[in-house]
């Protein structure tokens, strides 16, 4: 059995809403498919990579286009914050045609340890795209044992 209900307004209008942005959405991307239209801002990250050795933490960053000079990564005593910025302007010029296109953003990840990491022994390398960063681990002095005598 069918009932008729009657809908509110703001309800049809985010349904309209909806149904646009889902034709848009697919349109601009059989268009554009080298670009990403999305709401979901979190999905625009830095992909990165974490290993743990014994000693240090082992970090990999994809960075494809991203030169040194646009990096800028802080390092606290438990984890690091990379930011990047990609800026990118293409011409070409022709006898029949002008063709130009920018590409402009910024990217940023955080990355926490569990264990501190050795601030002044942390180094990073950037080779074709890849951002690689060691970071040692503090080891904490072995505690030392003693005997306590009750008075």
């Amino acid at each position: 059995m069918k009932f008729l209900i009657k809908k509110s307004p703001d309800g049809f209008i985010k349904s309209v809403n909806d149904e646009i942005s889902s034709i848009l959405n697919r349109n601009f991307d059989s268009l554009f498919p080298e670009y990403i239209f999305t709401e979901d801002f979190d999905k625009l990250t830095i992909p990165v990579e974490i290993k743990e050795k014994d000693n240090e933490y082992q970090v990999k960053a994809e960075l494809p286009g991203v030169k040194k000079e646009d990096l800028d990564i802080d390092i606290d005593k438990n984890h690091i914050i990379i930011n990047a910025k990609k800026e990118e302007d293409i011409e070409e010029d022709t006898k029949s045609y002008r063709k130009s296109e920018f590409r402009y953003g910024e990217f940023s990840r955080s990355v926490y340890f569990p264990m501190d990491i050795d601030v002044e022994k942390t180094n990073a390398k950037l080779e074709h795209g890849i951002l690689k960063i060691k970071a040692p681990k503090v080891i904490a002095e072995k505690s030392q044992n003693k005997k306590l005598t009750v008075e």
